[in-house]
Order: C-alpha cells, then structure tokens, then sequence
C-alpha cells in the first residue's frame, strides 16, 4: 500500500486529493503540498466503500466529528445507526465509533457500511473489552491482543484511529508527583495507565511504535494521537503532565511522517478562554503544524446539559487560532450516553463554531452562506431563509408558529426594520456586495 502521504511526496495527485482540491474550492497541487508537508491529512482507508474523503489541516475548512457508540449499560445497534443517519444528515465530516458494549465487530461493521464519511474508532476499547470477556480484567490485556485489533480495525476499512501513545510511565510519574483534580478523564488514558500499573511496564503502543507504524502504512490509517492526559478541569488545563504528553507526541508526529504516515494530534479538553491560544500556537510548535484535533475544548465546568453551548464557544477561539477538527460535545456529555437529539443538537453546535472560526481566518468563501442568509433576509424570503438554515426544519417549524399579520415575522410585525427601511429610504437588496 502506498499512502495518500507518500503519493504526494513522489508528486502523484491521488483521486482522493482531487475530491478534496473540489470539496474545498483549491488546486490539486495546493492540497499534494500540505499532504507532503504533513499539515493536511485525508483519512482515506481504501477498504472503506463508498467513503467521500474529506481533507483536514491547514488552509481548509474546520472539520466536524460526531461521536457515536454503545455503552456497557445501552447496547442498541439501531439507535447508533440513527445517530450515523443523523450526524450525516446534519453536516458532520467525521464519526467516532466509540462503542464499549455488544457485539464490536458486528457494530463497527454495520456502521462502516452505512457511513459515507471518514470513520474512526479507538481499539483500545475493542481489546480492553475482549480482554474483560475473555480474560476477566480488562488490565489482563495484552500487547498481542491490541495490535491485532488495531490491524482488524485497519483490514476493516477504518480510517483514523485513535491512540494514546504518549501516555508513558515518565508521562504517568509526572501526573502523580503534581496531582490533579480529576486525575485522567480520558478512557484508553486510563485503561493504559491502569495496565502499566498493573503490570509495571511501559505502554505497548509507545514502545512498539513501529509496529503501528508498520500497520498504518499498510492500509493508510491516519493516526490520531490521542490526549491520554487532557485536562478534565479548568483547574488541571496545561499542567505539567499535559505537556510532557504534548512533548512526546511531537516526537512521535515526526517519526509518523518519517514512515509515510499520516499523523495529527488530538489536544485539550476543558481550557479556560484565556489559555485556548495559548495551547493551539504550543501544540502546532510542537508538533510541526500537524492537524489538530480538539475535544471542544470547553470553557467552563458548570453548564451540564449545556455543554454542547461550553464546546462551541471554546471550540469557535480555538479553530480561529489554527485548530483544524473539532470534536463535538452534546448535552448529554458528563451526563449519560447520547441519543439521537443529542447528537444533533452536538453537530450543529460545532458546525456553528467551525463555520465562525472560518469567517474569522478569511478562509476563501467562508462568508458566501453568511451573505446569501442577509439578503434573504432583508428580502424577508422566509423559504429561502430555511433553505440557508444550517437546521432548515427548525427555521420554518419557528417561524410558521404562529399567525403573522404581513410579511415580517411575529417579532415586529407592522414595525419590521426591513420593511420601514425599504419603504422610507428606499433601500433594495444587494447594494453591498
């Protein structure tokens, strides 16, 4: 196999950057030089039928994830394919299978099969649950037993995973000697965490590197290094064991790329507004501008049920400063597992976000939808208002609630700015371009 990484650097334009050269409005060539350079990936797993490819990085538009997945307590493959149709539905760019409960194989399958977007999983919660049914701990894991449900993943057609290789012994010892308050957050975090505990050596996915090196170039996985370490808290955001991690991962970005891998990094997590750029501009320096991956980040610890509003504002300041995928946040999250409104109601959330940081960059276009939105508006086209609506049923469900007495909506009726504007000063639509 040769990745999408190592095409471009023999200066091959592989069809896949040429969807995405289309999808994103730029040259093929422009997409081949951030490929090349490791600042663009595409998750692009030939054995995923059916996959549109999207690009993620530098110079394009801020991508979305949707995480979806079964729990231990709630295992319902159809309501997961709901969330799938869903987030599809409403825009996402990614999904997560992170499920934990069920029949794994059985899930992820049916999901790769429905799923027209890039699909990525964690397997460290596929073999930690083997392990538990299998072995009776999921601590009773072996390094064997992950790195060939990494490979299974990969022969399945997934393509990114998540893995969290920089959660080290020196990693772990640093988060032990500072303390926190919420220790680690992160499930493979802890899982690995608890396995070298257990069994007092170091993490296979660090110390054998090449050997996921190896099966992600075979299939073209990107990988995702995962935030083991993210802070749980805006007390423990940017602490000392978050930036050992950090420091880590740069290295392992680097010898990634020296294996015609794709590689971008995952970052925080819960940050307080004043420290968001501060992490961005810290991970693009130590990792050498690859893709960044955001856990919203959230901005404040006390809005449960609201935390999809928490997400989208962190994640709005940190795209602007140079994040390049978002991972939503629901409602539900700190809370339960999320159902299908809540994954909706995630989506748009961290759509609203992406598309705002990407007005803010003067990202070529970004504006375009903003434009067309105000001249319907100041048209007063209710129909081509919802048309532009990022949840058009929400628009005409809201607007057509009630009776109106003319054109304008129920809010101003007779005393509608647009129609005394129009009718006084003679004002038309499209004067400013």
């Amino acid at each position: 196999m040769t990745t999408q990484l190592q095409l471009a650097r023999k200066g091959i334009i592989s069809p896949e950057m040429l969807s995405v050269a289309a999808a994103e409005g730029l040259s093929p060539e422009t997409i081949r030089e951030g490929l090349a350079d490791g600042t663009v990936v595409i998750p692009a797993n030939p054995n995923h039928r059916h996959l549109k490819p999207c690009g993620i990085g530098w110079g394009l538009r801020t991508k979305v994830n949707a995480n979806i997945g079964t729990s231990s307590d709630c295992v319902d493959l159809e309501n997961e394919l709901a969330k799938l149709a869903v987030a599809q539905d409403f825009g996402a760019d990614a999904v997560m299978d992170l499920s934990t409960g069920g029949d794994l194989v059985a899930i992820r399958q049916a999901v790769l099969e429905r799923c027209s977007i890039a699909l990525g999983t964690v397997p460290i919660y596929d073999a930690g649950a083997t392990a538990r049914m299998t072995r009776g701990s999921i601590v009773e894991l072996t390094a064997d037993g992950l790195f060939e449900v990494i490979e299974n993943h990969a022969r399945e057609g997934v393509d990114f995973v998540t893995v969290h290789c920089g959660v080290t012994r020196a990693v772990i010892s640093r988060l032990k000697e500072q303390g926190r308050v919420t220790d680690i957050v992160s499930r493979g975090g802890a899982l690995l965490a608890g396995w070298m505990a257990y069994h007092r050596r170091e993490n296979p996915l660090y110390e054998q590197y090449d050997r996921l090196l190896q099966i992600a170039a075979e299939y073209d996985v990107t990988l995702s290094l995962g935030d083991g370490l993210r802070p749980g808290c805006l007390a423990d955001a940017t602490d000392r064991a978050q930036i050992e991690e950090l420091l880590t991962l740069g290295e392992l970005v680097d010898r990634a790329r020296s294996a015609g891998v794709q590689v971008m990094v995952e970052g925080p997590g819960h940050v307080p507004l004043n420290r968001i750029q501060t992490n961005i501009e810290l991970q693009k320096s130590v990792c050498r501008n690859a893709p960044f991956y955001v856990l919203g980040p959230l901005v404040t610890d006390i809005a449960p049920g609201y935390d999809h509003i928490t997400s989208a504002i962190g994640g709005a300041l940190a795209a602007m400063h140079g994040a390049d995928f978002l991972c939503y946040v629901t409602p539900a999250e700190h809370l339960a597992l999320p159902d299908v409104e809540d994954v909706k109601q995630g989506v748009i959330a961290s759509r609203i976000a992406a598309h705002a940081a990407d007005i803010a960059k003067g990202l070529k276009g970004a504006g375009d939808w903003d434009l067309k939105m105000a001249r319907a508006r100041k048209e007063l086209d209710w129909e081509a208002q919802a048309g532009l609506s990022i949840d058009p049923e929400l628009s005409k469900r809201r607007h057509g609630a009630h009776q109106t007495s003319g054109s304008a909506c129920t809010m101003c009726g007779e005393f509608c700015a647009m129609e005394l504007a129009s009718k006084y000063l003679g004002t038309t639509v499209g004067r400013c371009a």
